[in-house]
């Protein structure tokens, strides 16, 4: 199963971005997935099923420590592998 995670972290800071915005960043950036896109307002990426739910764990897990009082994301099915 392929899925694609979209989320954003809060408080947000339009001057800089907060720790737990680059920690989110950083897990996603460095997990094994497709099609990562990060941006100011919102991220997504795209990958196998445990790939997408190891990394979200991480990234909530460490977005939280990093001082984030919200996380907001949505995870859809997207596909099967084609394996």
């Amino acid at each position: 199963m392929r899925l694609r995670v979209e989320f954003t972290t809060e408080p947000f800071d339009l001057d800089e971005a907060p720790a737990h915005a680059v920690v989110a960043r950083e897990v996603i950036q460095a997990a094994d997935l497709d099609a990562v896109d990060v941006g100011p307002f919102g991220n997504t990426a795209e990958g196998g099923a445990d790939e997408v739910l190891t990394a979200v764990d991480s990234l909530l897990r460490r977005a939280l420590a990093s001082g984030a009082t919200r996380v907001s994301l949505q995870v859809n099915v997207i596909g099967e592998d084609s394996q």
